[in-house]
């Protein structure tokens, strides 16, 4: 059996570490470098790095702190935020980063997706999905870090972007993120019991049963939280000691 991944999400803003709830109210969570390090010697098994405001200021990643971070982090870390292209991801993995995220770019030139793989192949390109469910009971594609709806359904657009070398989805539920509530046990599931690659379940990580229940009954391959770690409501230690002990395969 394939062990469970613990990972670790840092959103930066400005160069610094942030967390919100439901994507807005951010407040400052620390310096990414440090925290990077700190969760990489706790056991973390991967970092994701989001630089959550390059698509909108139009600008590219912080490829400077990618590097910084690559010095100071030993397990694979993946970097998102305002990438376009592929010299956008050559840059990226040439300062340290093993995979790259791309979301809205993804959505607005398919292509793109096929070409990275080509590129720097499948296993290096993880697709991003911020996915809201709304009254009609559906769970919609959004964009620009949550800000812009789309009419696509989260299934579809994963979907989609597998037949196009996509070889991991990384699924954050807006109406989880931040709460502490749990996670979205019913897309989760939808996604990994349905596709073909690796899902990642993020948002609402609010205590260790929360990450029981997502690969329990979701059978999600991953689990990424942020706040719960950085106000250090959970440990990972603590965590990967609790899930041993509820008969899930992880990295001790």
């Amino acid at each position: 059996m394939l062990a469970k991944r613990i990972i670790s999400c840092l959103d930066i803003k400005n160069g610094r570490t942030v967390k919100g709830t439901n994507f807005i109210n951010l407040q400052d969570a620390g310096d990414p470098v440090e925290l990077g390090a700190f969760y990489a010697q706790q056991g973390a098994d991967e970092l994701v790095f989001l630089d959550i405001t390059a698509t909108i200021e139009k600008r590219k990643t912080l490829s400077e702190l990618v590097n910084k971070m690559a010095h100071h982090v030993n397990i694979p870390f993946t970097v998102g935020g305002g990438i376009q292209s592929v010299e956008d991801v050559n840059l990226l993995l040439q300062n340290g980063a093993d995979k790259i995220s791309i979301n809205s770019a993804a959505f607005k030139n398919p292509s793109l997706i096929s070409e990275l793989v080509k590129e720097f192949g499948s296993q290096c390109v993880v697709l991003a999905i911020d996915t809201k469910k709304e009254d009609d009971g559906n769970w919609y594609v959004y964009l620009n870090g949550g800000r812009t709806k789309t009419g696509m359904f989260c299934f579809d657009w994963a979907k989609k972007a597998i037949n196009l070398g996509a070889g991991e989805i990384l699924l954050t539920s807006m109406n989880h993120d931040g709460t502490k509530n749990g996670f979205a046990i019913e897309i989760t599931k939808l996604l990994s019991e349905n596709l073909p690659v690796p899902v990642i379940a993020s948002g609402g990580a609010g205590n260790m049963n929360h990450f029981t229940e997502v690969f329990k009954d979701a059978s999600a391959d991953a689990a990424l939280a942020a706040g719960t770690f950085h106000f250090k409501e959970i440990t990972i230690p603590d965590l990967k000691k609790y899930l041993s002990q509820q008969n899930i395969a992880v990295r001790l």
